[in-house]
């Protein structure tokens, strides 16, 4: 049995590249293929705690957020939400879901979010931030960590205190994007920053921002000295990379086998008509590096019916164009 590369609280990590959280992607069909190919664990895309609360626990598509596959265990439920109470109640609810994992999203930057002081609004808070992870720590059974950025602004770049406040008040480990949050996805990341929290805390603190080549995860993890480097859009289109693989080094044929296994998993999961649809955002960034994939984009982008999507994508492979499906 390896060692593991690392441990949130009790919990032994086993590699130390990992898929982050994102909204619209991390589902779990995408996730068991990130986990199969190398992923160390598992963040379920980010749920509103208010979105769970009455009788029901929110809507189907908020409870599908939270369905797992016992393989991708070790599972962490990402949360967010504005009001230290309503977040607590709604975690130690959740622990009858058995995660792993409760993790905080103190990094969203989208202004809906963040201005009503979740996410990235947050860290605007340094003592509600005291107060949400005194609590959880006190009250789950399961440990909790937090994902965050550096800062509001350029003028607000309270990163070190934020870190602090959340090792301090019982966090098992912290992932850092290394963007303010007006940057969204803009400019460089700071992995200076996070080298800055890595070398503060005695807590796992996780990589995250500007890694999309197998080289950036060993830059990232030389520079900062990170536990383990999170990889979200990198990983889009290029699951491999948690082989330490670039998109270009994988083969045709390989690419359209996961592909067709894809989207069973996306069509499994959502059903046939609603998997099909929501793979083809998809589609597009596993074709980018085949020699045929530009030429079928727009079929497959706009393909209604599984066979012909799938004969489109067989299609891949043949040394002859295939005509488009009217």
């Amino acid at each position: 049995m390896p060692e593991p590369s690392f441990h949130i609280r009790d919990i032994p990590i086993y590699g130390d590249v990992i898929l982050s959280p994102m909204d619209g992607y991390s589902d779990l069909p995408f996730r068991s293929v990130c986990r199969a190919l190398g992923s160390a664990m598992s963040y379920t895309e980010f749920v509103n705690v208010d979105e769970l609360q009455g009788r029901h626990g929110g809507s189907r598509r908020t409870q599908q957020k939270l369905v797992f596959d016992p393989a991708e265990r070790p599972i962490s439920f990402q949360i967010y939400g504005h009001d230290v109470d309503r977040i607590v109640r709604t975690a130690v609810r959740l622990q009858e879901l058995q995660p792993d994992i409760i993790d905080i999203n103190m990094g969203c930057y989208v202004k809906n979010i963040s201005e009503r002081g979740a996410g990235a609004g947050m860290l605007r808070f340094p003592d509600r931030v005291a107060q949400l992870f005194s609590t959880l720590s006190r009250e789950l059974q399961v440990p909790v960590t937090a994902k965050m950025r550096i800062g509001w602004d350029d003028n607000q770049r309270n990163f070190p205190e934020i870190a602090q406040i959340v090792a301090g008040s019982g966090a098992s480990a912290l992932a850092v994007h290394g963007r303010t949050r007006a940057q969204a996805y803009k400019g460089a990341a700071d992995w200076d920053a996070i080298a800055e929290i890595r070398q503060q805390l005695r807590i796992p603190v996780l990589g995250n921002g500007d890694v999309r080549t197998p080289a950036d995860i060993r830059r990232m993890q030389q520079h900062t000295g990170c536990a383990a480097v999170l990889i979200g859009r990198g990983a889009i289109g290029n699951p491999w990379i948690f082989q330490y693989k670039t998109a270009e080094s994988v083969n045709t044929a390989e690419k359209i086998a996961l592909v067709r296994r894809h989207l069973a998993l996306n069509q499994q999961f959502y059903g046939a008509a609603t998997g099909l649809m929501l793979f083809r955002k998809h589609v597009a960034h596993y074709l980018q590096h085949t020699a045929r994939g530009e030429s079928l984009r727009l079929a497959l982008l706009t393909c209604e019916h599984t066979a012909d999507f799938e004969a489109l994508i067989e299609s891949l492979g043949s040394a002859q164009p295939m005509a488009v499906p009217a």
